[in-house]
């Protein structure tokens, strides 16, 4: 699937996801927003479980808490914005069925050579992917160690044994045996791509330890750190919510606005669209 072919789909965070992140991110319960606010808990508490959303002075009053923009958190409230990025005509999106996340295979120009981002799901439907090509497949990129990311690893790494696998040490005991083949990558290195191109790994913990994004000319695959509209959750084990924050802030957002970023979850957006739409910056 590619370019203007990606369908409307919904965003990752709807409101009620938005307000639980940064509700768990602050460490404020419904009872600590609604003496802060003036709104009454009961409201706040139906909110996040998706009943309702607040109004526009209850988004911008609870984004005043929250640490999150009110102009953007009203926006999304009111569900007023959603990314137009295409996917680059260099990427192929796959499904990552049965989970609900998103697997990307690049590929150079000469449209011989691929990289896999987050082999998860069903392994019949990556070898397919690289195989309608028909590919080279260079490198197998893991963002992080969640099932729904890597998975099916070990089948990808079993049909392609020459692709090298990449995974930031924080979170490669997730695929067992397979580690020890891993290359141990850290922040800022730059994989060879072609003939004077790389992929460059940033280390943006947050979500998992581990996490992190793929940038590629002007391309970035995100995981779990980014999304359309949102950010990822809290499961790791040392990082923090602030941590994520600043990952985004300073890894993320320090790319060209133009960037396209190619989250795990939900459609495609760009770093500019992120600045100017995302809650929690």
């Amino acid at each position: 699937m590619n370019g203007a072919d990606w369908p409307r789909i919904a965003l990752e965070d709807d409101p009620a996801d938005v307000l639980r992140k940064a509700q768990r991110g602050v460490r404020l319960n419904a009872a600590d927003l609604g003496h802060r606010t003036g709104i009454d808990p009961t409201a706040i508490t139906a909110w996040t479980a998706g009943d309702g959303v607040p109004t526009e002075d209850q988004a911008r009053a609870l984004a005043g808490v929250l640490r999150l923009d009110p102009g953007k958190f009203a926006d999304a409230a009111a569900r007023r914005w959603y990314p137009g990025a295409e996917v680059p005509p260099d990427v192929r999106h796959h499904p990552h069925d049965p989970h609900p996340s998103n697997g990307y295979l690049f590929f150079l120009r000469d449209g011989k050579t691929a990289a896999l981002v987050d082999p998860a799901g069903y392994p019949q439907t990556l070898l397919d992917a690289v195989n309608e090509g028909p590919y080279a497949l260079r490198y197998i990129l893991i963002t992080h160690k969640h099932a729904d990311h890597c998975d099916a690893t070990a089948d990808v790494a079993k049909a392609f044994p020459k692709a090298a696998i990449v995974m930031h040490r924080a979170d490669v005991a997730a695929i067992g045996d397979l580690a020890r083949r891993a290359i141990p990558v850290t922040d800022g290195d730059e994989l060879p791509f072609g003939e004077d191109a790389a992929i460059r790994m940033l280390h943006t913990p947050g979500h998992t330890d581990g996490s992190a994004c793929f940038l590629f000319h002007s391309t970035v695959f995100s995981g779990d750190t980014l999304f359309a509209g949102s950010v990822g959750g809290i499961f790791a084990d040392v990082s923090t919510y602030d941590d994520l924050i600043a990952s985004v802030r300073s890894k993320l957002f320090a790319l060209d606005d133009a960037t396209v970023v190619m989250p795990g979850h939900g459609p495609p957006t760009t770093i500019g669209e992120e600045k100017a739409h995302n809650p929690f910056f």
